[in-house]
């Protein structure tokens, strides 16, 4: 039997995966993503009834979403400064699914896509199965990461389609700034932006870009969801919003519902109860929100101990990078730490990042784990470097 390339991926667990699988029953993870697993509260009872809608049991399908649930996403965006119709919003499972999409909507197989490096590595896997390539330009830290827009411009190729952002970005927590949407959107290509960690601030500075929502020339696609807009990553329930030039808004709205009809993907139950769910959210976000900054405090006080080392700035988002010495490789650090330490963290690599060593963790991680583990690192960061 043959498979499509598409889908050869290596499936060999590498050393760090096989490194942690060998000692998870006491390994201090500070790489947690998942909310629901990480002791955040939730506003239970009122969750739990949002799904209880007798509406429910009628399947009454949309291609673009249900009008009820997309209204409900264009006014929680309004509410937080970014006014958009309802009528330029198109509902998906995830923002997984909304990438597909995007990528079956503007590119033809082997078009290219421009992503940032570092970023997630879900996006080659993404990009991959619809047959696109992704070329990288470079986020680049002085004191604060920003865009290289010079590097982006000579990356663009005639076979460019998009340009993707992430803000803020997984794992610099960075946001994009108003100077560099501008000089993407010279460029006259699509920018998606994956906006889901950006009501999660940290440190944003001013001159730094709400949502591509607001943008009035071009065209752009704003996604986020319920899974970190709530912590409900179960409900399955992504969304993205299209602004730009209202020409290409429209032609963009009537090609996405093409493409989404022939799916009819999201689940009835979860678009009858948004409204509430985007209603309880409050419970959970404000947690997180405090979580996120204790832990950066923390961390910062721990890496302090470790002249060696430093925490990377970061914006917003529920990840921080440590910057540790280049005597050894990101992975040797991370395999050191599980093996030694007993603390799980991701080494840099795994987000493409190059010029040194440096380690990712979560600040989404339970306080008292998370300060374990932050000591244990600068512990081990003194005595390694």
């Amino acid at each position: 039997m043959t498979f499509s390339a598409r889908t050869s991926q290596p499936n060999a667990a590498n050393p760090l995966a096989r490194a942690v699988a060998a000692r998870r029953d006491d390994l201090l993870d500070l790489t947690i993503g998942n909310p629901t697993a990480a002791g955040i509260p939730y506003a239970a009872k009122e969750i739990l009834d949002a799904l209880s809608d007798p509406r429910s049991l009628l399947y009454t399908p949309d291609p673009l979403g249900l009008p009820s649930a997309r209204e409900a996403v264009a006014c929680d965006w309004t509410a937080r400064g970014t006014a958009i119709d309802a009528s330029r919003i198109a509902l998906t499972a995830s923002t997984s699914e909304a990438y597909g999409v995007l990528f079956k909507l503007l590119c033809d197989p082997g078009d290219e896509v421009l992503v940032p490096a570092p970023s997630y590595p879900l996006l080659g896997f993404l990009a991959a199965f619809e047959s696109v390539t992704l070329k990288t330009y470079p986020l680049v830290y002085a004191g604060r990461w920003h865009v290289d827009v010079d590097a982006l411009r000579r990356a663009a190729s005639p076979r460019t389609k998009a340009i993707v952002v992430v803000s803020p970005n997984n794992p610099t927590g960075s946001y994009l700034g108003d100077e560099e949407l501008e000089a993407m959107l010279d460029l006259g290509l699509p920018i998606v932006s994956d906006e889901v960690f950006a009501t999660y601030p940290l440190n944003a500075p001013e001159g730094r870009v709400a949502s591509v929502a607001s943008a009035t020339r071009g065209l752009v696609f704003a996604l986020s969801g319920l899974s970190k807009l709530a912590a409900l990553p179960q409900m399955k329930l992504g969304w993205i919003g299209v602004a730009g030039d209202p020409a290409r808004t429209a032609d963009a709205m009537a090609r996405l519902e093409l493409v989404l009809d022939a799916y009819l993907s999201v689940a009835t139950p979860v678009q009858h109860a948004l409204p509430a769910l985007l209603a309880s959210r409050g419970v959970a976000e404000e947690a997180i929100r405090a979580r996120t900054r204790a832990n950066l405090a923390v961390l910062r006080a721990s890496i302090a101990r470790a002249p060696s080392a430093s925490v990377l700035d970061v914006e917003g988002g529920w990840y921080a990078i440590v910057r540790v010495p280049d005597t050894h490789t990101d992975e040797e650090w991370a395999l050191e730490l599980v093996a030694r330490d007993g603390v799980h963290v991701q080494p840099g690599y795994f987000f493409d990042m190059g010029r040194g060593a440096h380690l990712v963790v979560s600040l989404l991680t339970p306080e008292d784990t998370f300060a374990e583990g932050a000591r244990r690192m600068a512990a081990r960061i003194v005595e390694g470097a």
